[in-house]
């Protein structure tokens, strides 16, 4: 990111945070900035844009604590949340990131606040220690996430709130897949390794690398050798127990990572559904790729007569939209747009796809109930309420005492697991 083109970064950064902070997504804006063309290079907003919004609280403390307005212009303060990142990050010299700041302030069309950042940004660094030091009773500042999130976690992980809020701050690590119907675990190890990336086994088929890379340095990624996969996804298809023949529904399927290491894994006969038809052909582009093939249907899983033809399923997976709260890092501006009040309207529609799902299940099959969530009312209680309801379900031990909650750490995401059976 070269100091010339540094206020464009900051500029494009700027409108896509201030959008995530009115309320919209992300990945939305973040195509959205690249349909308008931006100037700036997609690494870099990516860099700026997400490590931005990682620091969630922090940056609007420290605007909060030195300026001298309540609010100011949504631009201009999603500018200078963009511009401390960079001055903490200390990739540029700090007189650059001021002058290159104050620039943006005219690509932005707000040519009158030059003063206001020019006189914050320095203000900030010549204050530093002291700003820090009034927001660290701040909890918001401290842990960059909101006061009801930190107070649910609190109550329930007593020993581990506070490792599981730093994750969500941390980068995520890349985690790739190996297809082994195209390539040997060990072997594409050592390919990484002869093309300067190092990586370690992790699971069956995962490759952790030590750093993240663009994927098309990935020896073999077009080809179909690899995908990238979180190693804690990566654990759904091992706990599905599954077997040649068989008739599997990934129920929520898009993109469709789950559904292509089923086909990766066992011979079956796959059902990737997903009520979204755009998502749904990431699938069938995934499953190109990777030489997979499986029946792709965007329909309502809740509403089995739009799409199912009578045969029951050995196998369902059931990775239910849920808060998200156990990838945040991958996507930070669930931290943004996600209330308290979500979390029972999620509750109440994984109810409903559980529901709906079950009766789809043929007896004696097993079903593997999915969250990215570290929220119990979407994961323990969930399955709790939908045993007390259904007398032929019986949940099982994940395999080799696997925890069923899955927390986020350095080597994988946050998960929650809960494998059902259907007696006969």
């Amino acid at each position: 990111m070269p100091g010339a083109t540094l206020a464009n970064v900051l500029q494009a950064s700027a409108r896509v945070v201030a959008r995530v902070a009115a309320g919209k997504s992300l990945s939305a804006e973040m195509d959205r900035a690249a349909d308008e063309g931006t100037e700036a290079p997609r690494a870099a907003l990516i860099d700026v844009t997400h490590g931005t919004l990682r620091r969630y609280g922090r940056s609007q403390a420290v605007v909060r604590a030195l300026s001298r307005q309540d609010r100011c212009d949504p631009r201009v303060e999603a500018l200078l949340w963009c511009a401390l990142y960079v001055l903490e990050s200390d990739r540029h010299a700090h007189y650059t990131v001021v002058d290159q700041a104050v620039r943006a302030c005219t690509l932005l069309g707000k040519g009158p606040a030059k003063g206001f950042v020019n006189a914050l940004l320095r203000r900030f660094l010549r204050e530093r220690k002291m700003v820090e030091a009034r927001l660290r009773d701040d909890p918001h500042a401290r842990y960059q996430h909101p006061g009801w999130w930190i107070e649910l976690l609190r109550k329930t992980y007593p020993a581990d709130w506070e490792r599981v809020l730093d994750a969500g701050n941390a980068h995520p690590p890349m985690c790739l897949r190996v297809n082994v119907r195209r390539a040997d675990p060990q072997e594409m190890l050592d390919r990484l390794a002869a093309a300067g990336l190092f990586a370690e086994r992790i699971g069956p088929a995962g490759l952790l690398l030590a750093r993240a890379v663009p994927v098309d340095r990935l020896p073999g990624f077009a080809q179909g050798a690899l995908s990238v996969q979180d190693a804690g996804a990566q654990r759904a298809v091992g706990y599905l127990d599954l077997k040649p023949a068989q008739l599997v529904l990934d129920a929520c399927a898009a993109p469709g990572g789950k559904s292509a290491q089923i086909l990766e894994t066992a011979d079956v006969m796959l059902s990737a559904l997903d009520i979204d038809s755009a998502r749904c052909r990431r699938i069938e582009q995934n499953f190109a790729r990777l030489g997979l093939h499986g029946l792709v249907i965007s329909a309502d899983c809740r509403e089995p007569s739009s799409w199912w033809d009578g045969r029951r399923f050995d196998r369902i997976l059931a990775d239910v939209p849920c808060s998200a709260s156990g990838v945040v890092r991958r996507h930070p501006d669930i931290k943004w747009i996600r209330r308290r009040a979500d979390i029972p309207v999620f509750a109440e529609r994984q109810a409903q796809i559980l529901d709906s799902l079950w009766r789809v299940l043929a007896p004696g099959g097993k079903l593997l109930y999915v969250t990215c969530s570290v929220f119990p009312q979407e994961n323990d209680a969930v399955i709790e309420a939908f045993l007390r309801l259904t007398p032929d379900a019986q949940r099982l031990a994940l395999p080799a005492d696997s925890p069923a909650q899955c927390l986020p750490d350095t080597r994988h995401d946050g998960f929650f697991f809960a494998l059902l059976a259907k007696q006969s």
